[in-house]
């Protein structure tokens, strides 16, 4: 796949992948990009995945023509993109890595080497001259790892952006763009947005005109919208109006009082509304719709003195990822001591901009004629009527 005149796509699909990190559901697989700029000198940006150093490999050789690497620029040290290092420097003895200072000590600790003898150190503001193409190397501490860096190349104006812009889903993936790599951005990236408002910020003042990830399609139409969601998720702004209602149940009292609200919430007009069992339900895409929206209702059980654990574990998702300048609206279910509301609020004691709703839904073992005036109340709340 020609990406310009000069770049050649050289990366893989991974179709035999269930779980991407070891948690992050993925149906439609995964891509491992790299990318080649064919110059003078011939630079292939970052590796792939162990499982497909030899297809990687086949790939390369098939875009040369037989012509010889000279360069592997590593942008990103996470074994999806750097485990077939030595695959490539044992295949390309003449080829020379060029990388961060940080990553040449991460290949210390994944390879035992760090190819003092055949390596460019690079940092912030340095470039690599390959012919027409110029590359600088722009610094992206944290975005996600400590060692990342994006490259820029001049003469295609095009953006090489390691992690960002990523989504889940093979290329041959029939899927809408934004769903994916929203749950891709605030699994993976989405505990570090000051830095990726940093990196945003840098991106500016460049003129980019595509934009090359390491995971999923090349953005080379309408990038205003890609980069305005980007910066939109990293400043925890939420992306439009609507309410997710996030629940656990344990005999069925709780969900029944969750999908009443949801009810009365469609009923009242509200735009959007939408209703994850936590127990259930796929917990990162919870975690992508709960940033999503403006409005959070959770509801659960009180449970050992606490609270259900797929319900902790859902605020702990949240919080992690320093979620804020949200509405959440509780409602706690307790037979005889009931601590759901208390445990919840608390866990968000250390978030920035979290308005809880007034109104608090009390349920004790099953909705009452007072908890469903509470769940009325709580609608009207959330929909900004009376």
């Amino acid at each position: 796949m020609d990406i310009t005149g000069d770049i050649k796509y050289v990366g893989v699909n991974d179709h035999e992948i269930d779980l991407f990190e070891g948690q992050y559901k993925v149906p439609n697989g995964m891509a491992y990009n790299s990318y080649a700029i064919i110059d003078g000198k011939i630079a292939v940006m970052d590796a792939v995945d162990a499982r497909f150093g030899r297809q990687w490999l086949e790939n390369i050789e098939s875009a040369l023509g037989g012509h010889k690497p000279d360069y592997l620029v590593v942008q990103h040290m996470e074994p999806d993109h750097s485990a077939n290092i030595g695959t490539f420097m044992d295949a390309y003895p003449e080829a020379t890595i060029v990388s961060s200072r940080q990553a040449f000590a991460m290949m210390k600790n994944f390879f035992g080497r760090e190819w003092e003898d055949r390596r460019i150190v690079v940092k912030e503001g340095d470039t690599l001259e390959l012919g027409r193409h110029t590359l600088s190397f722009v610094a992206a501490p944290m975005v996600h790892w400590p060692e990342v860096m994006v490259t820029y190349d001049a003469f295609d104006k095009v953006l090489f952006s390691a992690d960002g812009f990523g989504k889940f889903g093979a290329l041959d993936a029939d899927e809408d763009w934004a769903c994916e790599a929203r749950r891709y951005y605030f699994g993976i990236v989405g505990k570090y947005g000051p830095q990726v408002q940093a990196l945003l910020r840098k991106a500016a003042g460049l003129d980019i005109r595509k934009i090359c990830p390491l995971h999923g399609p090349v953005l080379s139409e309408n990038l205003g919208y890609h980069i305005g969601l980007y910066d939109t998720w990293s400043a925890y702004r939420p992306e439009g109006e609507g309410v997710l209602i996030a629940y656990t149940s344990v005999y069925g009292h709780t969900r029944e009082a969750a999908l009443k609200l949801a009810d009365l919430l469609k009923a009242k007009g509200c735009p959007k509304v939408a209703v994850a069992d936590l127990a259930r339900d796929d917990m990162a895409e919870a975690v992508e719709d709960a940033f999503r929206y403006d409005r959070l209702v959770l509801a659960t059980t009180t449970y050992n003195t606490g609270i259900f654990p797929y319900m902790h574990e859902f605020i702990h998702h949240l919080v992690e990822r320093n979620y804020q300048n949200r509405k959440v609206a509780l409602i706690e279910n307790g037979s005889w001591a009931p601590m759901a509301a208390k445990v919840m609020r608390s866990m968000f004691e250390g978030s920035k901009g979290i308005e809880f709703a007034q109104t608090v839904v009390h349920i004790k073992s099953a909705l009452s004629e007072s908890s469903r005036a509470e769940l009325e109340a709580l609608a009207g709340e959330l929909c900004g009527h009376a």
